[in-house]
């Protein structure tokens, strides 16, 4: 199915769309806070990609330079071609854009009120949540595998103990997996 071999009827562009935008406001913690739910709609409901071309396609997205919403461009290619691309994109980005952009300037005239802080300090541990079911997801196809899932914590400790890079853990994990340990 790469590069869109999925034919898709009228409802299901109208499905994809409305389910990008419908992610696109819930991803308070970036698109990636999202992945567990396009995988769900994406490979589970409706299987249009598998769970390796879910994966590979946010690692490919990931490795690439660019932002970080990549990911969902590539999804799209790899679900339609060009207008799977294009309904991903267009759904996942006009309504938080529309949202970002009118919220940034209205907080930005009432930072310091109570309201505005309290909503900053409540978004956290819903960002957190979301991005830890995304690193589940992902983890999905190699969680049987006890060096695969030692790479994992590594990389949980290095990032966030020692404030490495994470391009390093994602070169000590393409070494891993190319001598065949992961």
């Amino acid at each position: 199915m790469i590069g869109g071999s999925v034919v898709l009827g009228l409802d299901d562009w109208l499905g994809l769309f409305a389910q990008f935008l419908m992610l696109s406001m819930l991803a308070v913690g970036g698109a990636m806070a999202t992945a567990p739910d396009m995988h769900r709609y994406l490979v589970v409901e409706h299987g249009w990609l598998s769970d390796a071309q879910f994966t590979s396609s946010i690692a490919i997205a990931q490795a690439a330079p660019g932002p970080n919403l990549l990911f969902v461009a590539v999804l799209g290619w790899n679900v339609a071609g060009i207008a799977g691309t294009l309904a991903t994109m267009l759904g996942i980005l006009i309504p938080s854009t529309t949202l970002a952009i009118t919220a940034t300037r209205w907080g930005a005239q009432r930072r310091d009120s109570r309201g505005v802080r309290a909503f900053t300090a409540g978004m956290a541990p819903l960002t957190l949540g979301l991005l830890l079911a995304t690193g589940y997801v992902l983890t999905e196809p190699s969680r049987h595998s006890a060096g695969a899932l030692a790479l994992v914590a590594i990389t949980v400790l290095a990032v966030g103990r020692f404030n490495l890079s994470p391009i390093w853990m994602v070169a000590l994990g393409a070494l891993v997996g190319a001598l065949g340990f992961g």
